[in-house]
């Protein structure tokens, strides 16, 4: 993470998922260009033309202000309000080919860590079973089918790797054109 960026507890590096990248463009909420865009989703039922600047993501003023959030509370259950909040409206999203959504451990929302490949979510072995497991429950009861798929990962398809903010355990789920 860049030194003078707002940390995000829940997004510590947006720079290496490509959510904030180095832009000369300004923020339509604090109408500054402060040398960093946002340029991932954000959803609203306004009228937004532009994109927002790390800081007003940061302190919550560009939903405020535009009534809308970065990432969609789809996954988020059991989490506080506050954490809820956090997630959606202070935390940048994630670029993704799905409907982007964030994941829980330990009773909080987990630290995205990434978009990953079967290589890197190998190194993860708990992510790696845990997403195994959450594939046979969604219905991959062909073993030969679900290895397959899995050591296919990053072509074609990908894993969004999360960090448990509580125990640091890894875990993931798949992403597909």
């Amino acid at each position: 993470m860049s030194a003078g960026l707002p940390f995000f507890r829940y997004h510590p590096d947006p720079l290496a998922s490509g959510s904030i990248r180095a832009a000369a463009e300004t923020c339509t909420c604090c109408k500054r260009s402060m040398g960093w865009i946002y340029t991932a989703t954000f959803y609203t039922a306004q009228d937004v033309s532009g994109r927002f600047c790390p800081w007003c993501i940061a302190d919550g003023s560009a939903a405020e202000r535009f009534a809308g959030e970065f990432t969609d509370s789809y996954g988020l259950d059991g989490v506080s309000e506050d954490v809820l909040h956090e997630v959606t409206r202070r935390t940048p999203g994630f670029h993704a080919w799905q409907d982007p959504h964030w994941l829980v451990h330990c009773q909080d929302a987990a630290a995205f860590v990434g978009e990953v490949g079967y290589t890197e979510l190998a190194a993860r072995p708990e992510a790696l079973g845990q997403l195994r497991s959450d594939m046979r429950i969604d219905g991959w009861h062909d073993e030969n089918r679900l290895e397959h798929f899995l050591t296919s990962l990053g072509e074609g398809a990908t894993a969004m790797l999360f960090r448990c903010t509580v125990c640091g355990a890894h875990l993931a789920y798949t992403d597909a054109s």
